[in-house]
């Protein structure tokens, strides 16, 4: 449990006093105030109960944290939202980021908002779409052939010219920038409010080094403290190449740089090693980790969008992949609340669903056989969806 210092409890307000929308209506647990904010209209998600899937899996109480709804469509908007208002309260003359995704882009926009200027060393592998919303909020972006070579540039930026890091540069990585990490705290005080005051028994998150997890975390061990709530929920990673499961499994503290075995399409998840604050989170909590592969990732981002309406981006599928894993291997029961954090909307990266989707139907003039094709797949369509769905339990 963390240790937040006398005159914590009593200097904050209760849960019924909770005033405004969004990120800024827990305001007072932040390291800025309102007045400071750098705002976009970040927070306020919905968690949405995901009762088709829920259905086929046996799990009643499923559902899904939204963060596709934030400003730049992704929950990196909550870490940028106060890393960046802290850059502009104590003046900092620009924003830099280490990203070949959602944090850049979040970081970008923000820093627009603030009038500081932003620069991104990212990777010539990175995503088209996310390196055109970078450019659009008006960032400097600097692609490098390596990924690692980030990090030097990043640190000569942060050391030798004063810039504002919000994400990670120097490795093994220790997360991200510590007040935007801060702004994680309310994911867990907005699932608990939507679920009137009662805790899930699962939070399972796509997990790269675990900022998410962690923030969290502590935002569900403040409400405890403040007796918001009565319990703590376990805490669940979804990774690609096994950082934290293998740390789990050895009982150490080391955090294993795991072989890099085969390109991921979940690139928002493609750290091979992890943090020690996010393996520390696992194991105070009771959690666990598992790895989800490209197959189960595009199933169930197929499956979430089909059967929901939500399209996610690949690593945010993974949530769904865990869940189904973790129902599987016996560490959630079907009796469980469990929720899944969707990080962040498909149309980050469409590479690899449009791939799955193959060619586009064509109309070839002929009407009548075009309406009789498209009646019969309307009239199976329902069923058909179910049993794809019920295809994945295992």
């Amino acid at each position: 449990m963390v240790d937040y210092g006398e005159g914590f409890l009593t200097s904050l307000p209760s849960r019924d006093a909770l005033k405004g929308s969004g990120l800024w209506r827990y305001g007072d647990f932040l390291p800025v105030s309102r007045k400071e904010a750098v705002s976009l209209g970040e927070g306020g998600s919905p968690l949405h109960h995901l009762t088709s899937i829920g259905r086929a899996l046996g799990i009643e109480g499923l559902f899904a944290k939204d963060e596709t709804r934030n400003p730049t469509a992704s929950f990196k908007d909550r870490l940028a939202c106060i890393a960046v208002s802290v850059a502009k309260k104590i003046s900092a003359p620009a924003i830099v980021s280490s990203s070949t995704g959602n944090a850049g882009a979040a970081a970008a926009a923000y820093a627009a908002k603030a009038g500081l200027p932003c620069i991104i060393f990212t990777a010539k592998s990175a995503t088209g779409p996310l390196l055109t919303q970078m450019r659009a909020y008006g960032a400097d972006v600097i692609a490098v052939e390596n990924k690692a070579d980030r990090w030097p540039l990043m640190q000569r930026a942060v050391q030798d010219f004063g810039w504002f890091p919000t994400s990670p540069f120097f490795g093994p990585v220790v997360g991200s920038n510590p007040y935007g990490i801060e702004g994680y705290k309310t994911l867990a005080y907005e699932i608990a409010e939507q679920n009137d005051w009662r805790v899930p028994d699962y939070c399972v998150l796509p997990v790269c080094y675990g900022d998410a997890l962690i923030g969290m975390w502590r935002g569900f061990q403040e409400m405890l403290l403040l007796g918001w709530i009565d319990r703590l929920p376990r805490m669940m990673a979804a990774e690609i190449y096994g950082s934290l499961g293998a740390a789990l499994q050895s009982g150490g503290d080391a955090l294993p740089d795991m072989p890099n075995t085969h390109d991921t399409i979940a690139k928002s998840t493609s750290a091979t090693r992890s943090t020690y604050q996010a393996l520390h989170v696992l194991r105070q909590s009771g959690g666990s980790a598992t790895t989800v592969s490209n197959e189960a990732i595009l199933t169930w981002q197929e499956n979430l969008a089909e059967t929901e309406g939500l399209y996610v981006e690949p690593a945010a599928a993974g949530a769904l992949a865990a869940v189904a894993q973790f129902l599987e291997s016996g560490h959630i029961k079907k009796h469980d609340t469990v929720v899944a954090l969707l990080t962040a909307s498909g149309l980050k990266d469409v590479e690899a669903t449009a791939k799955a989707q193959g060619a586009l139907t064509l109309f070839d003039g002929n009407a009548d056989a075009l309406f009789s094709k498209l009646n019969d797949r309307a009239s199976a369509g329902s069923s058909a969806r179910r049993r794809k769905v019920d295809s994945t339990k295992s």
